[in-house]
């Protein structure tokens, strides 16, 4: 792997050869890497977060969506398994 900090960006965007990020791994599963790719290029282009707000907000809400998702569904499984008792 390589150390130079200034690359940090571009880095994190090209990683074949490097095992997965459980982040990335969290990403993919959610369904948001979409919007987190958008987020990486338009920081990779502007090297500047405040250019990037609608796509941070973008994946954001992606997010936070996905996770009330997972939380309804862990709520549901655990009344079917109570149910079953």
């Amino acid at each position: 792997a390589s150390t130079t900090q200034g690359h940090a960006w571009s880095r994190q965007v090209k990683k074949e050869d490097e095992e997965e990020d459980p982040l990335d791994q969290l990403i993919s599963r959610s369904g948001c890497a979409a919007s987190h790719y958008a987020v990486q290029e338009c920081m990779a282009q502007h090297q500047d977060w405040r250019q990037c707000q609608p796509q941070v907000q973008a994946f954001r809400d992606c997010m936070s969506e996905q996770q009330a998702r997972r939380r309804e569904e862990l709520q549901r499984l655990k009344e079917q398994s109570s149910a079953h008792r």
